[in-house]
């Protein structure tokens, strides 16, 4: 995976993502956002692959980026079409999905603790606190 910075959208993976978001229909969107969540939290404790977790916050970036004091995904690697008004209780399922990216074992979060990888979970805890305070 290419990754370039410790954004939500800042690597190949969730870029890729962003289309497939832009391709599902107007009314599909949130429920590829809500597979995204799933998929993490359904692992359980089993070991969580990272391109499931990056899926995950990105769909989190997306949905937070509608809550009260979330920040809007600029980015040119985020989606380019507009996702609508998204479920608010997509809110709860992307804390629960972050929580789970957090835990071990998770892949994405032992590659980021190979490196320098405080300041990218800091973000991940943010988004998650935007998300949690809504």
């Amino acid at each position: 995976m290419g990754t370039w910075d410790i954004g939500p959208f800042d690597n190949d993976h969730a870029a890729d993502f962003s289309y497939r978001v832009d391709a599902a229909p107007a009314e599909k969107k949130a429920e590829v956002l809500r597979a995204a969540f799933r998929e993490v939290t359904g692992t359980g404790t089993e070991y969580l692959d990272m391109d499931l977790s990056v899926e995950a916050i990105a769909s989190a970036a997306l949905v937070a980026a509608q809550c009260p004091g979330g920040e809007p995904v600029t980015t040119s690697y985020g989606p380019k079409e507009p996702l609508g008004e998204l479920p608010v209780s997509l809110r709860a399922e992307a804390v629960a999905a972050l929580d789970r990216v957090l835990a071990e074992p998770s892949e994405l979060l032992e590659l980021w603790e190979e490196s320098d990888g405080e300041e990218w979970k800091a973000g991940v805890r943010a988004l998650r606190g935007v998300l949690a305070g809504a």
